[in-house]
């Protein structure tokens, strides 16, 4: 009787061990500021911002982005005061996957390339690019940063629609 109660305890001792190192091993997901979803599970998507202060912000999509440039009052807990905390903004070329700057990306939408909340504002470093991805994946309208920025929330939101 006290053999297999030793037994016992030996074999729970081990499942508490094996089940501590699961979670040391597993990190926390980065989530999304606007939509809460995990970043690493997008990487074509991923957008950033670098405040002046060196935080950086990491985004799911550009449109995750766009909404939080806009409207970066309805997050207090990153303390943005005016547009002069922003140092750059950042997006990934959907073709090649490396970082542009957004102000400089064009942005396409309504291609049947999906972004992992729905429509999404594809963004592409230059016209080759964009006539690259027109060719594969279709696309009804071309943006520039500026005129995302006029479009403004209106444009979030109407990508946002079911």
């Amino acid at each position: 009787m006290r053999g297999i109660l030793l037994a016992l305890l030996f074999v729970l001792s081990l499942m508490g061990a094996t089940q501590g190192e699961k979670t040391q091993q597993t990190p926390k997901p980065v989530l999304d500021p606007v939509y809460h979803i995990d970043i690493s599970k997008h990487p074509r998507f991923e957008a950033k911002i670098v405040l002046k202060n060196g935080k950086e912000i990491r985004f799911c999509c550009p449109k995750s982005m766009f909404a939080f440039y806009l409207r970066p009052f309805d997050y207090p807990e990153y303390n943005i005061k005016s547009e002069l905390d922003f140092k750059n903004l950042y997006v990934k070329d959907f073709l090649s996957g490396d970082w542009i700057k957004a102000e400089g990306a064009l942005y396409l939408f309504g291609s049947r390339m999906v972004g992992p909340k729905g429509d999404d504002l594809i963004p592409v470093r230059n016209k080759d690019a964009l006539n690259i991805f027109r060719l594969k994946y279709g696309g009804t309208r071309v943006l520039t940063f500026p005129d995302v920025i006029h479009k403004g929330m209106g444009l979030i939101k109407y990508l946002d629609m079911p």
